[in-house]
Formats: structure tokens, C-alpha cells, sequence
């Protein structure tokens, strides 16, 4: 029985609109996020095999696709809700107390000093990613502060215990029917549909997480 799998979109396939056409969406999650799910479970299943027959000659690369797969199929599931409609109004813009998301916009301003300069480090983060990854915004709970990631593929490159809350995806099959080569302009693009308010709740339950590492 299958472990994971593959969530509704919150959204038709146009809501994202002028920012990611209808046919990026349904190819993205229809096909590539699908992909990470069933890997994601195969994988499980090889593993589950592997544990039966104490057969452990392929090991290495069973743990390898397992962090690929699952990460990909975790990342995807934050990406898709990260984002809103900006036709209707709901994304886009920067978080602001008056929309009842103070606690976020207060973060980061404490974490990267402005708004600015958080949206800055973030855009160059996602748009230089060598080859396919991620820009992160992320919880780090051991300091207690908002902090930047570039991930690559879907796995590397993180600090361990950090909790996504943002997510910009860079690779080619998010942008590049309709931005081309230009990344840079659809990570640009992608501020026109940031959904603050799923971000902020998503922040707020990971700082209200307790860490289990002390030191």
C-alpha cells in the first residue's frame, strides 16, 4: 500500500496566471510532483525488500533516492500552497500586520533586518542555484531565527532541523515553458503570488515546535 500520496492542487490550473501559465501547473503537478511520490514509495518498497532478504548491496542508493524522493514530494506539497491567486488579490505584496500576519513580517525583519533585504537574499538564492534546487526560507529552531537556504536537488545543502515555510522552486520544469532561460525573471515573478498567510501559519507552528536538540 502506497505510503505517499499525491495532494489536490488548492487551485485550477489557471489561478496562477499571468505568473505560471495553465499548462506549467498541470505538467508540474501532474506529472513531476507525481513522480516524486510514486519514487518516493517505490523506494519504501525496495527498502522493505531489502530488510526482508538482508540484502544490503544496494543500500547506499536506496537512501539516496529515499532523501531525493521524499524531499521532492515535501517540497512540492509546501510549494503549491505557498502560492494564491494574484487575480484575486491574495497573493503577492509583503506580509504586513494590518493583514494579520505581523509575527512573520516582524521575523524577518528581526532575522535579515528588512523586508528588502530578506526578499533580496532569497531572489538570488533561487535564481543562482547551479543546475536544478530550491530557495528556502526556513525556521532554524535552535536559534530560534528565520534563515535562507539553497538547496539543491531537492535534498542538498540544507541545515539540519531547519523547517521549510517558503519555498521558490528553480528547477527548469517550474518556468522554463514559458520564462525560457530566464530564471531570474520568474523568480522575480513568483513575489506577485507568495500566499503570506499560508507562510505565516506555517511559521507559527514551527516556532511553536519545541526542539528536541540541546546543547
Amino acid at each position: 500500500m502506497a505510503i505517499y500520496t499525491l495532494p489536490e492542487l488548492p487551485y485550477d490550473y489557471a489561478a496562477l496566471e499571468p505568473v505560471i501559465n495553465p499548462q506549467i501547473i498541470e505538467l508540474h503537478h501532474d506529472k513531476h510532483h507525481a513522480a516524486y511520490v510514486k519514487g518516493a514509495n517505490d523506494t519504501l518498497e525496495q527498502l522493505e525488500e531489502a530488510r526482508d532478504k538482508e540484502s544490503w548491496g544496494a543500500i547506499n542508493g536506496l537512501e539516496k533516492n529515499l532523501a531525493f524522493h521524499l524531499s521532492g514530494h515535501i517540497l512540492h506539497s509546501i510549494y503549491w500552497n505557498n502560492m494564491a491567486s494574484p487575480k484575486e488579490g491574495e497573493g503577492g505584496g509583503e506580509p504586513l500586520a494590518a493583514d494579520g500576519v505581523g509575527e512573520l513580517a516582524d521575523a524577518i525583519t528581526a532575522s535579515f533586518g528588512s523586508f528588502a533585504k530578506f526578499k533580496s537574499q532569497l531572489t538570488k538564492a533561487a535564481a543562482t542555484t547551479q543546475g536544478s534546487g530550491w530557495g528556502v526560507l526556513a525556521y532554524e529552531p535552535i536559534s530560534g531565527r528565520l534563515i535562507v537556504e539553497q538547496v539543491y536537488d531537492h535534498q542538498g545543502n540544507v541545515g539540519q532541523g531547519s523547517v521549510p515555510v517558503l519555498v521558490f522552486d528553480a528547477w527548469e520544469h517550474a518556468f522554463y515553458l514559458q520564462y525560457k532561460n530566464q530564471k531570474v525573471d520568474f523568480i522575480d515573478a513568483m513575489w506577485q503570488v507568495v500566499n503570506w498567510q499560508d507562510v505565516n501559519a506555517r511559521y507559527l507552528a514551527a516556532k511553536a515546535s519545541v526542539p528536541l536538540i540541546s546543547f
